[in-house]
């Protein structure tokens, strides 16, 4: 409320008091929503603006309104005291938020015998938007899971290329950004973990914490396997022995669980979680269906369009009125981009990228 506002309200009668004590409990509380929503140091920085703001507001407010009430100085401690108990219990609100938001562990691996392609697969590709309450998408739905595979910049280099790049270089129709990488700067020119395209490992570095490969093996079935534990020399034989031909790295992370997380949807199981699995954010996800066909799907977020982004619980619930046997989140955040017929359908959110993608070092792309 504008400070006039205090001030004519306190002149009138108590409920100017009561009316700050209100506005004051709800910004302490628009601070804890802020912050429980942070996604990026973009944002970290914004909240804490807001967060000066909304103290500036509150002391100045507080000055006037002792101006114009006959409040005694100790109902004012009183207010004071209970007003630093509700900020002290923001912190632990957003504690509470996040806790309460989380998946639980799935621990089953993709069944390959639940899929089962026809080799007269269609080539068909459509496109078409699907829309959350706090989100906007678009899904590609590839019927041939042969035209999906992994495109790189390699040799890697200290920058990436933006997907537009990326797909028209390799001859494609479109793509979306693929697995975890080096952003910094967005730079982009270094993935994380390992990366295969066209059967050969390009990049091996699986020691990152709950790393898993996602991609396709040579009968064109979407696996999910973890790198826990392996060695450069174990990931060779992984690929080896599970025959994989494209695949990227995304992480399930627990100190970062509301943005990293992996799989979705395994052998026609969603994944359990708490509340709404996990915070909104841009979000890509890859899965695909008992007839081998791939939804590749793509949401907005961080303000873009007035929109937060999409939980866990929303992509799995996406992939599952998809038809989805397995599914299987990937790269988000402001890499969450996607490109089809000489155009992108979905953008960075990034501001100074929202025509185009980010720097990336690989990406999923559709063969023609």
């Amino acid at each position: 409320k504008k400070m006039y506002l205090y001030q004519t309200q306190a002149r009138e009668s108590l409920t100017g008091f009561d009316a700050f004590k209100r506005d004051l409990k709800a910004k302490l509380t628009s601070i804890g929503a802020y912050l429980a929503s942070m996604t990026s140091i973009y944002k970290v920085w914004n909240t804490l603006q807001q967060g000066v703001q909304y103290v500036r507001e509150i002391d100045s407010a507080l000055t006037e309104l002792k101006k114009v009430t006959d409040e005694t100085e100790e109902s004012y401690d009183r207010f004071l005291q209970n007003a630093s108990k509700t900020a002290d219990k923001v912190g632990s609100t957003i504690k509470e938020i996040v806790n309460a938001n989380s998946l639980k562990d799935m621990k089953e691996d993709v069944n390959t015998e639940l899929i089962s392609i026809e080799n007269t697969q269609s080539d068909d590709i459509v496109i078409e938007e699907v829309n959350g309450s706090n989100f906007h998408g678009t899904m590609m739905i590839v019927s041939n899971p042969k035209r999906v595979k992994v495109a790189t910049t390699y040799p890697f280099t200290e920058y990436g290329k933006t997907l537009d790049k990326i797909v028209k270089e390799n001859d494609a129709i479109g793509g979306v950004n693929g697995g975890i990488y080096q952003s910094t700067a967005n730079k982009g020119g270094y993935p994380m973990g390992v990366v295969v395209s066209d059967g050969k490992i390009v990049w091996n570095s699986p020691y990152g914490v709950g790393y898993y490969l996602i991609g396709f093996d040579n009968n064109d079935i979407l696996k999910i396997l973890s790198l826990n534990g392996l060695s450069t020399t174990d990931v060779e034989k992984l690929v080896a022995d599970e025959g994989i031909r494209d695949a990227v790295t995304f992480q399930e992370e627990a100190s970062d669980a509301n943005n990293h997380f992996v799989k979705l949807i395994v052998n026609g199981e969603k994944r359990e979680s708490n509340g709404l699995g996990s915070g909104a954010n841009p979000r890509t996800a890859i899965g695909q269906r008992k007839d081998g066909t791939v939804l590749l799907l793509v949401t907005d977020g961080r303000g873009s369009n007035g929109h937060l982004g999409a939980t866990a619980s929303d992509l799995i619930e996406v992939m599952e009125s998809y038809g989805a046997v397995n599914a299987a989140n990937i790269d988000g955040g402001s890499s969450s981009t996607m490109y089809y017929k000489d155009e992108y359908l979905m953008t960075s959110v990034t501001l100074y990228y929202s025509n185009s993608s980010w720097r990336l070092p690989e990406a999923f792309i559709i063969t023609k």
